[in-house]
């Protein structure tokens, strides 16, 4: 019995982080292509079902919008589509929420998780990994009793959802991991313990 658990552990092992990387890529297409028309489809336009034409049509389009969007005639149109959008009440509020955390996350030039700290939460004694994301700015500058950095605080294993917290800056300990490190770390639930960098 020992025999058969130790061997069927080691299977599981090799087996679990394949079918879940298989599973996130099909779930990926799947979600990609939902956002495709049917009059657009491999079946509508050629007659024949195309595996991933479209993943590949959804691609292209973004990269094309990507193109047009890059030049000043481009720019211009997005700028007008983005004031249209601007004037209608519920549509205006979702789509400035959802365009700012796009644009900190997947800026060529931002850095949305500088660097990873450690801060105490929930609880005083209690320790866990954040990601300092900058600082506290507008009126809420002026209520802070103190110096304060802000910080994401993920949940594991799933880093999408976490805590937006203001924490006086005393009290985040910086790490000299990297923030790849740390979220390979929060995903594993502490399981892949992140090798010590060499001192610069």
């Amino acid at each position: 019995m020992r025999f058969f658990k130790r061997f069927f552990i080691t299977g599981l092992l090799v087996w679990i982080p394949l079918v879940i990387t298989v599973w996130v890529i099909m779930l990926l297409i799947d979600t990609l292509e939902s956002f495709v028309p049917k009059f657009l489809s491999s079946e509508a336009l050629f007659g024949v079902s195309v595996p991933g034409f479209s993943v590949i049509l959804v691609l292209a389009v973004v990269v094309l919008t990507g193109l047009v969007t890059a030049n000043l005639i481009g720019r211009t149109l997005f700028e007008q589509w983005e004031k249209l959008l601007g004037r209608i009440p519920l549509v205006r509020s979702i789509y400035n929420s959802v365009k700012q955390v796009s644009d900190t996350v997947l800026a060529p030039n931002g850095q949305a998780f500088r660097e990873a700290v450690l801060v105490e939460y929930p609880r005083k004694g209690a320790w866990t990994i954040a990601f300092l994301t900058g600082a506290p700015g507008g009126e809420v500058v002026g209520k802070l009793p103190v110096e304060c950095v802000s910080v994401y605080v993920p949940t594991t294993p799933n880093p999408t959802s976490g805590f937006f917290l203001m924490l006086p800056r005393s009290d985040v300990v910086k790490l000299d991991m990297t923030v790849d490190a740390a979220l390979k770390y929060i995903v594993s639930m502490g399981v892949v313990v992140p090798a010590e960098r060499p001192p610069l």
